[in-house]
C-alpha cells in the first residue's frame, strides 16, 4: 500500500522535529507499506547551521538527501518550492509529485503543517495528525471559517490530545469528530543497554524563544502555547527535590538565566545537538530521566497530550516526570512515567525514582513499548481511518 508522508523535517531541520517525522517513516516501512516522504510549502525553509530563513533550499536537500540514504527512503522524497515562481523541486519531480497524490492510499498531514494546493487536493485521502491539542477546537469553537474549511477537506482527524471529544474537554466539537492516537516512536532506535553516566541527572530540551501566534483566547481567557511560563513556575524544582536538573535551551535574558541558575539549574546550549540528531538521541541516552512540564494550553484545557520528546526518553528506558495534562488517565502515573502539578510532587517523584532507579527504567521501556511502539501505533491510526 502507498503512503505519501507531508511535513516540515527539511525546512525546520532540527533534530526534534526530524525525530518526529523518522519514526513515522520508519513505521509505516516496517508495516510493510511503499512509503514516500514529501514537502510541498509555500513557507520559506530555514537552516538551522546560518540561523537564516531563505528562499534557498541547499541545506533543506542536503538533509533530506542524508536522511533518506540513512533511513532507507532513496528516490522516495521530494521537495517543492511553491514560494517560487514555477515550483522547483529536488528529490522527485513534480510531474512524479502530482501522480503520488492522485495513486496514494493515505497522505499523511502531520502536525497539520501542510497547506493545501489544487495538485493535493485531488485526494480525498488526506488524514490530518495534530501534534498540539486545543487550538484548532478553539477556532473551530470561536468560527473561524478557514479552519472550518481546511479541517474539513480531511477524510479523519487525529489528535495528541487523548482527552480530546470526550467530557473531561471543555472545548465543544461542532461535528467534527477526533481520533486520539501518540507519536509512534521506532523503539530500536533508542534502546541502550548502558546505564548512565554517572553522575547522571534529569535533563530536557526545549525551544525557549517560541513564537505567540499560536496563543489563542476562548471565551475569554488566553492560552499559551510556549512553555517558558511553565519552566518558570516550576523553576524551583531542582531546589526543592535536592538535585540539579539540566535543561538545554535557549535563553537569552540574562536575569531569567541568573534566576535558573540559582535555582539549582544546569543550562545547556542546544545548538550543536538541535543539527546532529544522532547527538540528540545520545544526550536522551547520557541522561537519568526526562523533567520537563507542558504548555500551558495542554494543562489548563485538560488534553491529555503527552511529549514525542518524552516518548524516547521512555523508549531509552529513561524515567520521565511531566506535568499532568491528563494523559495519566490513559498510561504512566506510577513507575517509569510520573506525572506533577506541584513542586512537592516532582520532589516526590524524583525519591521514588532514585530509590529504585532500575525499576523504573525497566517500567519505562515497558511503557514506550505498550504506549509508543511505532507497529501499534499506526497501524491503529490506519485501521481507524479506513485505510
Amino acid at each position: 500500500m502507498r503512503k505519501n508522508k507531508k511535513s516540515f523535517m527539511g525546512s525546520i531541520p532540527i533534530a526534534g522535529v526530524i525525530w518526529q517525522h523518522i519514526h513515522y517513516i520508519v513505521g509505516l516501512q516496517r508495516l510493510g507499506h511503499d512509503v514516500y516522504y514529501i514537502e510541498d510549502s509555500a513557507r520559506l525553509p530555514y537552516n538551522p547551521e546560518t540561523f537564516e530563513i531563505t528562499d534557498e533550499f541547499d541545506y533543506t536537500t542536503h538533509i533530506l538527501n542524508r536522511l533518506a540514504h540513512e533511513f532507507e527512503f532513496t528516490n522516495h522524497w521530494a521537495f517543492c518550492a511553491r514560494y517560487l515562481k514555477r515550483h522547483p523541486t529536488a528529490g522527485l519531480p513534480l510531474k512524479k509529485i502530482r501522480q503520488l497524490y492522485r495513486e496514494a492510499d493515505a497522505i499523511l498531514n502531520i502536525c497539520g503543517a501542510q497547506e493545501f494546493n489544487d495538485d493535493l487536493l485531488v485526494s480525498d485521502r488526506i488524514v490530518y495528525v495534530e501534534s498540539d491539542p486545543g487550538v484548532e477546537q478553539i477556532k473551530v469553537d470561536n468560527g473561524r471559517r478557514s479552519t472550518i474549511e481546511y479541517l474539513g477537506r480531511h477524510c479523519a482527524l487525529f489528535t495528541f490530545g487523548e482527552n480530546v471529544g470526550t467530557k473531561k474537554f471543555p472545548v465543544p466539537l461542532h461535528g467534527f469528530k477526533w481520533e486520539p492516537t501518540r507519536q509512534p516512536v521506532v523503539l530500536d532506535f533508542w534502546k541502550t543497554n548502558r546505564s548512565p553516566p554517572r553522575p547522571a541527572i534529569f535533563t530536557s530540551v526545549a525551544n525557549w524563544s517560541t513564537s505567540r501566534i499560536k496563543d489563542i483566547t476562548w471565551r475569554g481567557r488566553k492560552y499559551l502555547w510556549s512553555k517558558s511560563r511553565e519552566f518558570l513556575r516550576f523553576i524551583a524544582a531542582p531546589k526543592r527535590a535536592g538535585e540539579k536538573f539540566e535543561l538545554a535551551t535557549n535563553i537569552k535574558d540574562a536575569r531569567t538565566r541568573a534566576q535558573f541558575l540559582r535555582n539549582g539549574w544546569r543550562l545547556e546550549s542546544p545548538l550543536q545537538m538541535s543539527v546532529d540528531y544522532w547527538l540528540y538521541r545520545d544526550y536522551i541516552q547520557r541522561s537519568k530521566g526526562e523533567f520537563t512540564v507542558a504548555k500551558d494550553q495542554y494543562v489548563r484545557l485538560n488534553t491529555a497530550w503527552f511529549s514525542d520528546r518524552s516518548a524516547c526518553y521512555l523508549a531509552a528506558g529513561r524515567p520521565v516526570i511531566l506535568q499532568e495534562t491528563g494523559f495519566t488517565k490513559y498510561y504512566g502515573g506510577d513507575a517509569g512515567l510520573l506525572s506533577f502539578r506541584s513542586l512537592g510532587e516532582i520532589a516526590e517523584a524524583v525519591k521514588k525514582i532514585n530509590a529504585d532507579y532500575v525499576r523504573h527504567s525497566r517500567a519505562a521501556r515497558a511503557i514506550a513499548h505498550e504506549v509508543v511502539d511505532a507497529k501499534k501505533v499506526l497501524a491503529s491510526l490506519l485501521e481507524r481511518a479506513g485505510i
